[in-house]
């Protein structure tokens, strides 16, 4: 998990890689610009994404649109002062999330003989799947 960065003034973008047990949260300016990031049960997860409004001021969520979206989607819409809702694609991205981890804490020790495809990270992604479902809408936004 990031700082909150109270005193934001821009609008910023909340990633949510949904699940049936566990969910991906990342927020995000426009500026790219990572702010917090976390991984959390998924009962908790409504709950926290509303205490995250009253840190960070969210304009939009970007939902993945695979695992349980649909669901999530009503639920999130449903929310008291919900921001805009936004579909994201969201295949391939648990992979891409592997690589880009590898990015983020590059391996050591035994780890880094190992070939790239054969490195398990040691903890869930879905965080990092929240970011790369920001950076695909804003990726898609400025095309």
């Amino acid at each position: 998990m990031l700082p909150a960065e109270t005193n934001l003034r821009q609008p910023v973008i909340l990633g949510f890689d949904p699940g049936r047990d566990k969910c991906g949260i990342a927020i995000m300016g426009v500026d790219r610009i990572l702010r917090h990031r976390e991984v959390l049960a998924a009962p908790v997860a409504l709950e926290r994404i509303q205490a995250l409004q009253q840190i960070f001021p969210i304009s939009t969520i970007v939902l993945g649109d695979q695992t349980t979206a649909k669901t999530w989607r009503q639920q999130l819409v449903a929310l008291p002062n919900s921001p805009r809702v936004i579909m994201v694609d969201e295949r391939n991205s648990s992979l891409e999330a592997r690589d880009r981890y590898w990015q983020i804490h590059p391996p050591k020790g035994l780890q880094r003989l190992l070939p790239h495809g054969l490195r398990t990270p040691p903890g869930p992604i879905d965080d990092i799947v929240a970011i790369l479902l920001i950076e695909r809408y804003l990726n898609r936004l400025t095309r």
